[in-house]
């Protein structure tokens, strides 16, 4: 009896089911930032503090605020993350946590700090949209779940999925989050995501100082867990520097400050 509670065990253990931290980031830049509620997008010059219905542009070699987008609560009450996608900041927003569950992309000019255009999502996705990156010609959006303030009955942190858009953002495919990193985000979902220099897939949860290095799987439906990294940054919306390889910008939202950091290398599948 004991030899085979002994195999799953170690099977368990080989399948990289733990998401404590194994690796860690070493800290390379930090700057106050008052809007930094939500997240944080990043570009060669700038970084941009994401709050609920505030964008803060700031020059990153002075840190000094150079501009600035402030919107209407009841039109955008709830930013939850930003991306500079090619020359467009591009953002995920929710109606959170209003119920039903609704969702929107908006995008901005990041030169002019000026609202573009908004994609409506609706309330027919599996969540709330929290992230969104581009990879391979595609979109690719987290869709949070949550346990009790915010969530939908029947449906909790587990729930929480990556889709894949089309340039129409018309759904072609999704994945679950593994249990352990699952059983990290809970009772929230995932706050953050971006796809890494590595083709690796970097996501964080609503407040611990963790990111989690991810892979599509081969077969199934289930993200793989690679690692585990321990960062400077408490959860949230987080962004990689384009012009620095495996530079991770996050925020600490307790004292409202951006911080970036280097990442170690990871081994594993990339996409």
């Amino acid at each position: 009896m004991l030899r085979p509670l002994l195999a799953v065990a170690l099977a368990f253990l080989a399948s990289g089911a733990s998401a404590q931290p194994a690796l860690k980031a070493e800290t390379v830049g930090r700057w106050p930032a008052p809007e930094a509620n939500q997240g944080v997008a990043v570009d060669a010059r700038h970084f941009y503090a994401v709050g609920n219905s505030v964008i803060a542009k700031y020059d990153r070699r002075t840190g000094r605020k150079v501009a600035e987008w402030s919107g209407d609560p009841a039109r955008f009450p709830h930013l939850n993350s930003c991306a500079v996608v090619g020359r467009e900041l591009v953002c995920a927003a929710s109606n959170y946590p209003a119920l039903p569950m609704s969702s929107s992309v908006e995008v901005f000019d990041p030169v002019r700090m000026a609202h573009l255009r908004s994609v409506a999502l609706g309330p027919e996705q599996p969540g709330s949209l929290t992230w969104v990156d581009r990879k391979d010609g595609a979109w690719w959006a987290a869709f949070a779940n949550y346990d009790g303030r915010g969530g939908e009955p029947g449906r909790d942190h587990r729930y929480t999925a990556l889709l894949k858009f089309d340039d129409q953002w018309r759904r072609l495919e999704a994945w679950s989050f593994p249990d352990a990193v699952l059983a990290r985000f809970a009772p929230r979902s995932t706050s953050g995501g971006a796809w890494g220099p590595d083709g690796r897939l970097y996501v964080t949860g609503h407040d611990h100082t963790e990111a989690y290095v991810l892979s599509l799987p081969r077969g199934g439906s289930v993200l793989q867990h690679l690692a585990t990294i321990e960062v400077p940054m408490e959860g949230q919306a987080i962004a990689f520097d384009r012009s620095a390889g495996r530079v991770l910008f996050g925020i600490r939202r307790q004292v409202r400050e951006v911080v970036a950091a280097r990442l170690p290398e990871v081994g594993g599948p990339a996409q």
